[in-house]
């Protein structure tokens, strides 16, 4: 998957974020310990550094979503991540996502912390972040 290709998905999956320009997914994927799973229809984008793996972004594509690609580009991140020698992946998620909170509950991630009004939203007050953790 090239960075154009990332930068494409990003903007299909994410319509009201700001995009990540292609510049931006290159320079990311060329950082040491960066771990890219999936295709042009999903993407999990993190990084591990020492013992410990982020997701920075899971991106589906709105015509592929709830059909298990995300849990899979999911699965094969961890995986990477523990070869990589991370024992444990963190990330955070809007409150009111509640589509990503049902992928990472059953994928067994917890929450263990929460940041108020982190993400903020065009049509009213900025929703909390809720920080999520899974022991690999």
């Amino acid at each position: 998957m090239t960075p154009a290709d990332m930068a494409v998905l990003m903007a299909r999956a994410m319509p009201d974020a700001r995009p990540w320009s292609e510049a931006e997914f290159a320079d990311l994927a060329a950082r040491p310990g960066t771990i890219l799973t999936g295709d042009a229809r999903v993407l999990v984008i993190g990084q591990v550094v020492a013992e410990e793996a982020e997701i920075f972004m899971v991106l589906t594509d709105p015509a592929h979503r709830r059909t298990g690609l995300a849990r899979d580009a999911l699965a094969r991140f961890e995986q990477a991540a523990r070869e990589a020698g991370a024992i444990r992946t963190i990330l955070d998620v809007a409150a009111d996502n509640d589509a990503a909170r049902a992928l990472y509950d059953r994928a067994g991630y917890v929450c263990i912390a929460e940041r108020r009004a982190y993400y903020p939203r065009p049509e009213g007050d900025a929703v909390a972040a809720h920080m999520l953790e899974k022991r690999l």
